[in-house]
């Protein structure tokens, strides 16, 4: 059995998810708080004709084996959260995180995501929501149609409006493996055993980041970054299949070999 057929077809579909992953990056580079997620990758196991170690006999030992390795396989994809350039909005309900720390969101099925987008706005009620209207909890309250709201880089939020003024303090979550948060869409992640508990404090204390009224958090997408690694992963296909044309070239003349 010729080895390199199965294990350029490994390589192949790994750098096609590698592929994927880049794309989806790409894809996303305009998406207020996105995180981009890099690939991991994993060699499989190895056949051992000759073990290393092994006696040769009269209490020899031979030093190094013969291992023939089967390909290789993606482990994971892992999201990266550095932090996205903070870009002016100008607009006094979109709140950006600097530092660690996300914001709270009750879904439609009533269940806690959290998300990094800040770019939040008012329903009929007064609520401040998502741009898919889901409700932002994080110590937010009912705003006044009109009145004038203010956030400190503290999360000290301040509401004027006609019957007066009133003050309430915003709060952020953070988990001990961001990594391991589950993506959900629409700028949405969930709880894992992997990410740990939700851990709650206010902006700006304890190592919880600042939030900065009147900006967004881009995506954290660096596209020349982006295009080296697509070139590389073309390249690494590439040379993928080139390894399955050379083993069926071998083959063929082996089968050749008759006439």
């Amino acid at each position: 059995m010729n080895l390199s057929l199965y294990s350029a077809a490994t390589g192949m579909e790994a750098q096609q998810l590698n592929l994927n992953t880049i794309a989806n990056n790409l894809a996303n580079v305009n998406t207020p708080g996105f995180k981009r997620s890099k690939i991991e990758f994993q060699d499989l196991l190895y056949q051992k004709p000759r073990a290393s170690g092994t006696d040769s006999g009269g209490g020899n030992l031979i030093p190094t084996g013969i291992e023939v390795g089967n390909g290789s396989r993606v482990a994971a994809t892992s999201k990266v959260f550095t932090q996205g350039q903070l870009t002016n909005t100008g607009e006094k309900l979109d709140v950006a995180v600097q530092g660690d720390g996300f914001f709270e969101v009750q879904r439609a099925d009533g269940t806690i995501g959290y998300t990094r987008d800040g770019s939040f706005k008012l329903n009929a009620q007064g609520q401040v929501v998502t741009i898919d209207g889901l409700p932002i909890l994080s110590g937010f309250q009912q705003v006044p149609a009109g009145a004038e709201v203010t956030i400190s880089e503290d999360g000290q939020v301040t509401v004027a409006s006609s019957s007066g003024k009133q003050t309430f303090r915003l709060t952020l979550t953070r988990f001990a493996n961001p990594s391991g948060l589950r993506s959900l869409g629409g700028n949405m992640f969930e709880e894992t055993a992997a990410s740990g508990t939700p851990e709650t404090g206010n902006p700006g204390e304890q190592g919880f980041g600042r939030t900065i009224q009147g900006y967004i958090e881009a995506s954290n997408v660096n596209i020349v970054e982006e295009m080296v690694n697509l070139i590389i992963a073309q390249r690494a296909y590439e040379i993928n299949s080139k390894s399955v044309q050379s083993s069926d070239e071998m083959l063929q003349n082996v089968a050749n070999m008759k006439r």
